[in-house]
């Protein structure tokens, strides 16, 4: 059902159940009003009416709560002129006073409780009105205190029932709010973790191939045991990025921490792999400190690492320099190759980098990685030189008595 400002959105079956509770609470109620009124034909009809107003009043509450706060006035109205005493129809009012307490806007929240203040005043009024205005009022005027203070008390005791329920649903609503805010969250970190790792794990395997597949295609002819080599890299590249990929699907079907990760130990095997493809990686690295390094922080140098030589085999024009400075607590990592004519690759550790004419997926799964883990990557070139620069924070692990540093 369409959301306008009379209407609220309800389910189909609510609506459904609120009639027949109506209905049934008018046929009743109806009985008794006809005894009290009479049956004849002058009498009944306006007493059919008026019921009939109390369980639209009682039908709308839900669906309508300031139609069914003006829709019960009209009926305490049309009662109050038929001059009828209170009777059992009246308890309409109360649900209709809780209806715009709990779920009217905050116009009809105030001025249900507005009602429940004049109608306590009007139902006295009702009652005692001829007597107050007697010489003798004095002598009422304690009881009709007493109806005031009862009315009012029950009338405000439903309006005070549904604020209670609305500050409820407010407060359920907020949660559930913050709960799919919280999921979005989330599911957003895990699509950005299943790019990185998607990238990750088919971009290099595939620059790998596609530099053997073309290397074999042009050394085919003048040495088939060049193709035939380049081949067989093609064909152990393309194991590996399978088994990287089965790997990926297990973790995105059970947790990334239950299947095993590559760590700083598997770099060799990296740079067998560039190697492979035909770039000579040179690689400095300074002694590991005597603690073991976390495993998140290992697997994000290696993935970091692994994207700065996929970029290097797709777009490099030279060796690669890698250079791993280990420091107590946080390792400086870079990583550098030409791209037109080479440069003195020491000139990458100090120089400030030029950002590249445009931020690719690898570059931003680089800086995503090292950020999770409270470092930091800048890629760029200086001069003809491409360049990533990287730093690695980490609390050292003290590793077991007995064991060496990995």
């Amino acid at each position: 059902m369409r959301r306008s400002a009379l209407f609220r959105e309800l389910l189909p079956y609510q609506v459904a159940t609120d009639v027949s509770v109506a209905g049934v609470f008018g046929l009743l109620c109806l009985p008794f009003e006809l005894t009290i009124g009479g049956w004849a034909a002058e009498s009944a009809l306006p007493t059919v009416v008026m019921c009939l107003l109390f369980a639209a009043a009682l039908a709308l509450r839900r669906l309508s709560p300031p139609l069914a706060l003006a829709t019960a006035w009209v009926g305490a109205t049309m009662q109050m002129l038929m001059l009828r005493p209170p009777a059992p129809v009246d308890l309409a009012i109360f649900a209709v006073l809780y209806a715009t307490a709990a779920y009217g806007s905050t116009l009809v929240y105030w001025l249900g409780f507005s009602s429940a203040i004049v109608g306590a005043t009007v139902i006295t009024g009702y009652l005692f009105g001829s007597q107050l205005l007697s010489a003798a009022s004095w002598s009422v005027l304690p009881l009709a205190a007493a109806v005031l203070i009862a009315a009012g008390f029950a009338l405000l005791l439903a309006w005070t029932v549904g604020a209670l329920v609305r500050t409820s649903l407010r407060a359920r609503r907020t949660q559930r709010e913050r709960e799919r805010a919280e999921r979005e969250r989330i599911e957003e970190q895990e699509r950005g973790r299943i790019a990185r790792d998607m990238h990750d794990v088919v971009g290099h395997s595939l620059a790998v191939i596609i530099a053997q597949a073309d290397g074999a295609r042009y050394a085919a002819d003048a040495d088939p045991q060049a193709g035939k080599d380049a081949l067989a890299t093609i064909s152990t590249t393309a194991r590996s990025a399978l088994a990287d990929v089965r790997l990926l699907l297990a973790q995105l079907r059970h947790s990334e921490g239950m299947a095993p990760q590559p760590m700083l130990n598997d770099l060799e095997s990296l740079y067998s792999q560039v190697r492979a493809a035909g770039l000579a990686v040179r690689v400095d690295v300074e002694p590991m400190p005597t603690a073991n390094v976390p495993a998140a922080v290992q697997l994000a140098i290696y993935r970091v690492l692994q994207e700065a030589l996929t970029n290097a085999i797709r777009h490099g024009n030279g060796d690669v320099e890698v250079t791993m400075r280990w420091l107590p607590d946080r390792l400086h990592l870079w990583a550098s190759n030409p791209v037109a004519e080479p440069v003195d690759p020491p000139a990458a550790d100090a120089a400030p980098l030029t950002d590249p004419a445009g931020v690719t997926h690898g570059i931003v799964g680089m800086r995503e990685r090292a950020r999770l883990v409270g470092g930091a990557v800048e890629a760029g070139m200086v001069g003809e030189l491409w360049v990533v620069r990287a730093t690695f924070p980490f609390a050292a692990e003290p590793q077991p008595h007995g064991s060496a540093a990995r």
